[in-house]
């Protein structure tokens, strides 16, 4: 009986360890504590590291029905930096996937990923230096309350 439960409590701990990585930004390069705590987790845990590039998506019904790609410029967004980001990841040997995920609700987005791919940790990384603070506590608030994973915030 006491195997059969130590069995049991290593296959959760194994499960777990599984459970995905997310690094999310905001249309802004990574902060390099936040991308060095992502990396270094996904390391220690064996699990994929998923970094998540949120574009806030501008109202312009037209340009979004015909040409989604073109809603926002490129001198909108650090994609090259963010790109970056994954390419050193992937570089370690840990699995990667880059997501570039447009929405008018970049913080309902993030969430909805968080739950679809059930991650373990949320690294909150947009540069501080780009992004508001007051998106980042709402972030981790509504992240925290809406989700079940850690969640680490880049500071300022």
């Amino acid at each position: 009986m006491l195997q059969i439960a130590r069995h049991r409590h290593v296959e959760a701990a194994v499960a777990g360890a599984a459970r995905p990585v997310v690094l999310a930004t905001l249309s802004v390069r990574v902060a390099p504590d936040a991308e060095r705590m992502a990396i270094e987790s996904a390391l220690e845990s064996g699990a994929k590291l998923i970094v998540a590039n949120l574009i806030m998506l501008p109202p312009y019904p037209t340009t979004i029905m015909l040409a989604r790609e073109y809603a926002t410029l490129p001198h909108e967004e650090d994609l090259e930096e963010v790109r970056a980001t994954a390419q050193r990841a992937a570089a370690l040997g840990i699995p990667t996937e880059l997501l570039r995920i447009s929405s008018p609700r970049p913080l309902r987005a993030m969430i909805e990923l968080v739950r679809d791919r059930d991650a373990g940790l949320l690294v909150l990384g947009p540069d501080p230096r780009r992004t508001p603070r007051w998106w980042r506590a709402l972030a981790a608030r509504r992240v925290r309350r809406e989700t079940g994973c850690l969640v680490w915030i880049a500071s300022d």
